[in-house]
């Protein structure tokens, strides 16, 4: 009978494989090679706490790190149930970033003038690459951030998350929502289509009736007494700088509060769960 091949374990295998003249050559080469890129002047530069292998240095990665400060030192335990927050910061955030990824996109094929404007955004679905989708992940992306900011609020408002000591996030997140609507409003003369048009003609003519400050807001947003090229100019320069820019800073404030707030708004029936029964 032919003997029977002996049992190999695992254990046995990983021991024979470490133990190999070659494997313990390549060990030294990943080593070395490993020495000399993080002890490169570059490297050093990009990565200035070091490896993260000890307790100084792990509070270095924190504290040097943007994405890692902005975030709260502790959350309590009910803000990490998705039906508490239904994730809509979140949401809200990512439908921001591709708002910003698509427009600068459409930027590359659009003239803001009243001779082109209009056969640009036509050219889009004939003449470009993607033109239409794009096109309408932008739109569609608009849409939902304005739903979703809303919603935000409300979660917000019903949760109490307004009240002590995040009324001033809170006034930082209605501003935030004024400059979605606005985002969204200056957005809407761009195509320059007969639809837009007499949507900012009737919209402006609203501003333009509010007592005091009324005709003084419509010159300014339309560069005149009607929708023309001095609108359309201000309108894009409005949507693609002044008001994404301020909404970034906005944002940023926002997170930031959110960080020395400690963390998401709770109630008081969250605050008794997490908490053992007592109020902090």
């Amino acid at each position: 009978m032919r003997d029977r091949l002996p049992v190999l374990s695992y254990g046995l295998i990983a021991e024979i494989i470490t133990q190999h003249p070659l494997w313990k050559r390549g060990i030294r080469w990943v080593s070395r090679g490993t020495e000399f890129i993080t002890r490169n002047r570059v490297w050093q530069s990009i990565f200035r706490q070091g490896y993260p292998d000890t307790e100084e240095n792990q509070s270095r990665v924190i504290f040097n790190s943007w994405f890692l400060h902005i975030h709260p030192v502790k959350v309590k335990k009910h803000s990490l149930n998705i039906k508490y927050t239904w994730g809509l910061g979140v949401i809200t955030a990512f439908l921001f970033i591709v708002l910003v990824i698509t427009g600068a996109w459409l930027m590359f094929f659009y003239v803001p003038s009243v001779e082109q404007a209009y056969t640009d955004i036509q050219s889009l679905a004939t003449s470009v690459t993607f033109g239409t989708l794009m096109r309408t992940v932008h739109r569609w992306a608009a849409h939902l951030m304005v739903v979703t900011v809303f919603l935000h609020m409300c979660r917000v408002f019903y949760t109490g998350g307004y009240k002590t000591p995040r009324e001033f996030n809170w006034m930082v997140g209605v501003m935030l929502w004024v400059l979605t609507l606005l985002l969204s409003f200056t957005g809407y003369l761009l195509p320059w289509d007969q639809l837009a048009y007499w949507a900012i003609t009737v919209s402006t003519n609203i501003i333009g009736s509010f007592p005091v400050l009324g005709e003084w807001m419509r010159v300014i947003l339309l560069g005149g007494h009607e929708v023309g090229p001095a609108a359309l100019i201000r309108f894009y320069t409005m949507h693609i700088a002044i008001l994404p820019g301020l909404m970034a800073i906005l944002v940023g404030v926002h997170f930031w509060r959110i960080r020395k707030d400690g963390g998401l708004s709770s109630s008081l029936e969250a605050n008794k769960i997490d908490y053992g029964g007592s109020t902090r």
